[in-house]
């Protein structure tokens, strides 16, 4: 369930990641979390649905 306070940022990735998800399922979650962790540090992968992935903002707002 998606929280209405705090929305979720919807982004894609490519091919070469979702071909992992039924050939190598752990592959596929390291592969995932280390691609956002680069293109979108302090956000957390919470669902990946092809083709989007659900990340949630944990930056800190000061």
């Amino acid at each position: 369930m998606i929280d209405d306070q705090k929305k979720l940022l919807q982004s894609m990735m490519g091919d070469r990641i979702w071909r992992l998800m039924k050939s190598d399922p752990e592959a596929f979650q390291r592969e995932t979390k280390a691609y956002f962790a680069r293109t979108y540090p302090g956000w957390t992968v919470l669902r990946a649905k092809y083709p989007i992935v659900y990340l949630r903002d944990d930056r800190k707002r000061v």
